[in-house]
């Protein structure tokens, strides 16, 4: 239950958040089947009733993704979300000497299992599928999740605040790398894969 409430506290009161969540010792299985876990089924699950139920509006037509397009699809967004926290988590672990932290995987983890809270949150705008909205919102919540990370990192892998900056801006880095591969994994698997399957309807 601490892990849960860790979450939703990091995500709208960061300073109380990342203080408990430094406090807090729990190994990297307990942060994935507490946090990780079930936060990342908000935008898998969210987002998969948003497309084959709700659909989005083009040129006068109700465009949705057939279920069993999205399934399969929708499955590989949650994995590929696991993957990136366990990966993420593994790199700030693996830079931790570089920046003077001797704080090993499991803090890594929650480092990055937390700063995406807001992200995970944010799922829920799948629901109802519109893309200025969700372009809009997706934006100010994908800054928010880096303000977390420059704010926590100094936190929970125990560093100066200045060795944090320089430390929270290499994982960003690597983040933004790590997504670039995944759109381009995304597309290989279109190919060779999953690929979205649209069904077409007059709108009201």
């Amino acid at each position: 239950m601490n892990t849960l409430i860790n979450g939703f506290l990091v995500a709208f009161n960061p300073s109380a958040g990342w203080q408990r969540i430094a406090a807090d010792e729990s190994g990297v299985m307990k942060v994935l089947l507490l946090h990780s876990i079930p936060f990342a089924l908000i935008p898998a699950v969210c987002w998969y009733i948003g497309v084959t139920q709700a659909g989005w509006n083009v040129a006068e037509e109700t465009v949705r993704l057939t279920t069993e397009s999205a399934l399969p699809m929708c499955a590989l967004f949650y994995l590929a979300m696991i993957a990136g926290v366990i990966f993420l988590g593994a790199m700030v672990s693996w830079m931790a000497g570089s920046y003077g932290s001797e704080s090993g995987l499991a803090r890594g983890v929650k480092l990055i299992s937390y700063t995406a809270s807001p992200f995970f949150l944010a799922g829920l705008l799948g629901l109802l599928p519109l893309l200025w909205l969700d372009i809009m919102i997706g934006t100010l919540v994908a800054c928010y999740c880096v303000y977390l990370l420059y704010r926590g990192t100094s936190v929970v892998m125990a560093v100066p605040p200045e060795r944090g900056f320089l430390y929270a801006s290499a994982v960003f880095a690597v983040a933004l790398v790590s997504f670039v591969a995944l759109l381009g994994a995304t597309v290989v698997l279109w190919d060779f894969g999953p690929a979205p399957e649209y069904t077409y309807l007059l709108a009201n």
